[in-house]
């Protein structure tokens, strides 16, 4: 399917910053522009070329509506605009005229229903009754956790209300900054974890100093929302996402313990995972979601929400690229906000770096840029635990 009165000129924007330049003004005008809707009438993607930065780079933000797909489609994507030889990614096209895997004729996917929990239940439903088995065996297992308060198994309505849920404004703001992979992966190794929980635990760290200046941190701990692909083999596009929950531990003061118990979080997420199929996936999520769907709703646990922040970390480029001549130098992903969700965590992993984006509502969250050093401080705390474990021949 393709648009049939595709105007470029509606998606293509070439502006420069202001003087001097700055990163400051570059992120300045990415949350500008990442405050307006996109018009309906045309296929749901911009594309902003932004040049001007004082030290002779420049920046290319990308707007895609969620309607069309997630975002390791939306990283594949643009990842096939680029090449790891910089004569090559001369001649190859803009990511507007990039071929799907599915439809080679068809270029930047238009909007199509999304493959959530209904769907899944209905995909379900046409299986062999096998396949259902898995998802009441997982439902059994998680009612069996919950009466006893197993506390690495997490729902929707668990999480305490903070500064974060709460109605957001149509302005944003957006920071990010890089961290380095190596150092994340040295941690990862010393605890026998993976870089996403040390990437969970700089997080947690850094949510947890930013509500304490604020004297807003909770006795309980802060309870993330993580999306977990559930992509098909040969699938590049729309939306195939389930979601899991993530205890923060940010009522823990020490950041070895923190990290040690985001990371059993995690290990039991991903154990429960691999039982099932994506569909299934899918099921068992919507499920997770109804208590805090229902309490939304009822408001009978009123200091309750039904996560406190969302935090995605999604696979990037594992060698350097080039675009039309240009190395890429970072790609830092700005997601999106809403009510009861006023601040939004995304990561990319590129081969030495961690890309982050932070989006934020200007008015629920104030002064958000201070996670970025935050995060930095968490993994320097977590460094340091590495380092005074050292035991000295």
């Amino acid at each position: 399917m393709q648009s049939e009165d595709f105007d470029l000129a509606h998606h293509f924007v070439h502006v420069a910053l202001p003087k001097p330049g700055r990163i400051r003004e570059l992120l300045a005008m990415v949350s500008r522009v990442h405050c307006g809707h996109l018009d309906r009438a045309y296929p749901l993607w911009q594309m902003y070329l932004i040049e001007g930065l004082a030290d002779g780079r420049f920046a290319v933000y990308i707007k895609v509506h969620h309607a069309l797909m997630d975002g390791i489609a939306g990283i594949r994507l643009l990842m096939r605009s680029m090449s790891t030889n910089l004569d090559t990614s001369l001649t190859l096209p803009p990511p507007w005229e990039v071929p799907t895997q599915r439809s080679k004729p068809r270029h930047l996917p238009l909007p199509s229903p999304t493959s959530g929990g209904l769907s899944a239940l209905r995909s379900l439903a046409r299986e062999h009754v096998g396949s259902v088995v898995p998802v009441v065996r997982e439902l059994r297992s998680n009612v069996r956790d919950i009466i006893r308060r197993n506390p690495d198994f997490v729902f929707a309505g668990q999480a305490p209300r903070t500064i974060f849920n709460q109605k957001v404004s149509a302005t944003r703001r957006f920071a990010a900054q890089s961290y380095s992979t190596p150092r994340i992966k040295a941690v990862a190794e010393a605890y026998g974890a993976t870089a996403n929980d040390v990437v969970l635990a700089m997080c947690a760290g850094a949510l947890r100093r930013y509500l304490l200046d604020l004297g807003e941190l909770p006795k309980r701990p802060l309870v993330a929302a993580v999306p977990v692909s559930v992509r098909r083999e040969g699938s590049d596009h729309a939306n195939e996402v389930s979601f899991t929950f993530c205890h923060l531990a940010t009522h823990l003061y020490n950041p070895e313990a923190r990290l040690r118990a985001i990371n059993s979080c995690m290990d039991y997420n991903k154990a429960h995972l691999q039982r099932l199929s994506p569909d299934q996936s899918l099921v068992c999520s919507a499920f997770k979601l109804l208590p805090g769907a229902l309490n939304a709703v009822t408001r009978l646990v009123d200091n309750s929400a039904l996560a406190n922040v969302i935090i995605s970390h999604v696979p990037g480029p594992r060698r350097p690229l080039y675009w039309q001549g240009a190395k890429l130098c970072g790609l830092y992903p700005a997601s999106l906000v809403v009510d009861s969700g006023a601040l939004n965590i995304t990561l990319i992993s590129r081969h030495d770096f961690v890309d982050v984006g932070l989006i934020a509502c200007r008015k629920a969250v104030p002064q958000v840029q201070r996670l970025l050093q935050y995060l930095e401080d968490a993994l320097l705390e977590l460094e340091a635990t590495i380092h005074a474990t050292v035991i000295p021949n």
